[in-house]
């Protein structure tokens, strides 16, 4: 039995510090030995329990995120307020044992459940106060997500940033929490931001009619803009087929004199030979397989008809000129003598 004892004893003197914890030993409700540095972490020793006894604190980060909370906004606008605080123990060293942080919580609090539970009751304090400083179309306002991060915070990040500052230390505070408690706070930002469920549909009802009156000023803005629009391109359209219309008719009116004036001067080269094709083509525009004409004995028409194309004195002339003789002549004095006789 003694052995066992023994045993018993030798064990409680062991101390395993692991390095995700923070050690105190007492000693009759006195602290002896701290245990907070990294170097310190391993097996360390005191004396047998009941003389010593041991207190752990987890060294990790704590995810604080309490029930959401409804709070007024600056327009006495209803909200519901979700946020999260990221904090732990703070580390740090001392000279003596009841100024290291671990210590101050141990004082102050006691354990990680009773920190939560003040810091929840400081949270939502705090957060009220802030959400009801705020806006709420300035608190909607939330960054693209697909964007790149901006240097410039939003309303959502302004708010987050005042409310770690005044959960670490407030106004009318002379200390910090953490040198009062030996918390420090990493990180507080709002998760959710949400209407109450009782008023959601009406203010769901009343956004949409602000959006629906939005969307018909900037509607009827584009309508105006584009009858104007429309009204000036049918006016430049209007002038320019004018200036085109003028410049088809003068261009045209050139090309028809053009024409005039070359068929008045193949006309006037042969005239008879103008006329033909003139009454030619008169009788290709009239004629067909189911024309029947009656012509008087006079008309030119039916001379042309009836007696064929006329035959141009000047070219018989030509052609006679051109035609070589019947009687060739000869060099014999004979001949000569022919010709010379009357």
């Amino acid at each position: 039995m003694l052995v066992i004892a023994a045993c018993l004893l030798a064990s409680t003197s062991i101390i395993f510090v692991d390095e995700t914890e923070f050690v105190i030993v007492a000693r009759f409700g006195r602290l002896v030995a701290v245990y907070d540095r990294p170097e310190q972490c391993g097996l360390q020793f005191k004396w047998p329990w009941p003389v010593d006894t041991v207190r752990r604190f987890d060294r990790r980060l704590q995810l604080l995120s309490p029930a959401g909370r409804e709070a007024f906004t600056h327009d006495r606008k209803n909200v519901t307020v979700e946020a999260y605080v990221l904090w732990k123990v703070s580390d740090g060293d001392a000279k003596n044992a009841e100024s290291h942080p671990v210590v101050r919580f141990y004082r102050s609090l006691g354990s990680i459940e009773v920190a939560e539970a003040r810091l929840s009751s400081r949270l939502q304090s705090i957060m009220t106060e802030q959400i009801g400083r705020s806006e709420l179309t300035d608190l909607l306002v939330a960054a693209d997500s697909e964007a790149a991060p901006t240097a410039s915070p939003g309303a959502l990040e302004k708010v987050s940033a005042q409310i770690r500052r005044e959960l670490m230390q407030r106004a009318d505070e002379s200390d910090s929490l953490q040198d009062r408690q030996g918390i420090e706070i990493v990180d507080v930002r709002i998760r959710r931001l949400n209407l109450p469920a009782g008023n959601m549909r009406a203010v769901f009802e009343r956004m949409r009619s602000e959006r629906q009156k939005i969307a018909e000023r900037y509607r009827s803005a584009g309508l105006a803009e584009n009858r104007m629009i429309r009204s000036q391109a049918d006016r430049q359209a209007g002038e320019l087929l004018a200036k085109a219309n003028a410049e088809a008719e003068r261009i045209r009116g050139d090309g028809d004199a053009d024409a005039i004036r070359i068929l008045n001067e193949a006309h006037s080269r042969d005239p008879q030979f103008a006329s033909t094709l003139q009454t030619l083509e008169a009788y290709k525009q009239i004629l067909n397989e189911r024309t029947t004409l009656v012509l008087s004995a006079s008309n030119s028409l039916l001379k042309l008809l009836v007696d064929g194309i006329p035959t141009n004195p000047s070219q018989e002339r030509r052609a006679v000129e051109t035609e070589p003789s019947a009687v060739q002549p000869t060099n014999s004095p004979t001949g000569s003598a022919a010709e010379k006789s009357p």
